[in-house]
């Protein structure tokens, strides 16, 4: 393949996994490869590596004689994700701090400033993008081939949740979201002095900072059962 179709093939992942995060295109819809072919300029045997490549990672969903399908979003699924994302960040977090390299911790400064950013102007989508390439980075620090697809696929939920709750113009949200910032800043000093006990229980905290209200928003207000808190964490609520 010559190197004006990889880019090409590159440009098309990287967009179609935004569209997705962002909900730009919406979870359990099906992704049309006539369209996507045409309107990346690419050619059906790269795109549908490219749509493999997004299976593997939980963006879509591939239905034989049916194509790609947007992850969907189902109560099961999020009630999974608030079971999982607890023990996930933690232990996440956790290897990061015992692990992390110099070079990954220049590439968190450097999103936390992109994450402070889009929090300053009001940018709901760079927000939630340059969160879920924080806690990535992280993931990338902590280097366990079990844990870390994962991570990959909470994040995809996390994100597009993120898009659904958050509204930069709620004034009510403006503390939390300066206290995630914070907690953002924390886990950095907390990575970069090999805090790995401190850094666990940040993770905890900084999941509980923003489980409340999101488990309010997706649960109806019929059903009364506790999404997932984390044992022992104390009651915070807000955003990260």
């Amino acid at each position: 393949m010559s190197d004006d179709n990889r880019s090409k093939k590159a440009i098309c992942l990287e967009d179609l996994q935004r569209r997705i995060l962002t909900q730009e295109l919406d979870p359990g819809s099906y992704l049309d490869e006539s369209k996507i072919s045409e309107a990346y300029q690419i050619s059906r045997p790269p795109l549908r590596e490219v749509l493999r490549q997004l299976a593997g990672d939980g963006y879509v969903v591939l239905h034989e004689n049916r194509g790609a399908q947007v992850a969907p979003m189902t109560h099961k699924t999020l009630r999974n994700f608030f079971v999982a994302a607890p023990m996930i960040y933690s232990a996440v977090t956790r290897l990061a701090a015992e692990h992390a390299k110099p070079s990954q911790i220049m590439r968190l400064k450097d999103t936390q400033l992109l994450f402070r950013a889009a929090i300053r102007d009001g940018d709901t989508a760079g927000r939630a993008l340059m969160n879920e390439r924080f806690h990535a980075i992280i993931g990338d620090m902590a280097d366990n081939e079990y844990l870390t697809p994962s991570l990959r696929r909470l994040l995809i939920d996390h994100t597009r949740i993120g898009m659904t709750f958050y509204n930069s113009r709620k004034v009510a949200l403006a503390e939390q979201r300066a206290v995630a910032a914070d907690q953002h800043d924390q886990f950095i000093a907390l990575i970069e002095a090999g805090d790995a006990d401190a850094a666990a229980e940040l993770a905890v905290a900084h999941w509980e900072l923003s489980r409340a209200e999101i488990e309010s928003f997706v649960t109806p207000t019929s059903i009364h059962v506790p999404l997932g808190r984390a044992p022992g964490a104390q009651d915070q609520r807000g955003a990260s």
